[in-house]
């Protein structure tokens, strides 16, 4: 069983600074895509950014020169370091990965993953 366990999230003040990790665990072949979505009340879920396993890295324009993605692949985890935070930001933030389960998996297709959610608060 696959679980991905986001930690980080808090209330913070505008123009301040927070860093979400999401660690995988459990019984898996390889992790492939990796990335931070977020949700605000009322609001469907959005991508923020994510970031593949040659890290590379793709950012929704509203987070481009605040928000950084990176990932440790040694650890299998994700992190999104969010610095100039702003009221717009607050949202529930959530983990995804792709991830193969075993080596035939890489023929047959792996699945997405997501984390419980984290809730990220940004006062004016």
């Amino acid at each position: 069983q696959v679980q991905l366990v986001e930690s980080g999230g808090g209330l913070v003040q505008a123009g301040g600074s927070l860093r979400l990790s999401c660690a995988a665990s459990g019984s898996f072949f390889s992790i492939n895509s990796m990335g931070w979505y977020r949700q605000a009340p009322g609001k469907q879920r959005e991508l923020v950014a994510t970031i593949t396993s040659g890290d590379s890295a793709n950012y929704a324009d509203s987070v481009k020169g605040r928000f950084t993605i990176s990932r440790d692949n040694a650890k299998n985890t994700v992190y999104l370091q969010m610095n100039s935070l702003i009221p717009e930001d607050a949202a529930v933030y959530y983990c995804n990965a792709y991830i193969f389960a075993s080596a035939r998996a890489l023929f047959y297709g792996g699945a997405d993953y997501w984390g419980q959610g984290t809730q990220v608060t940004v006062s004016s």
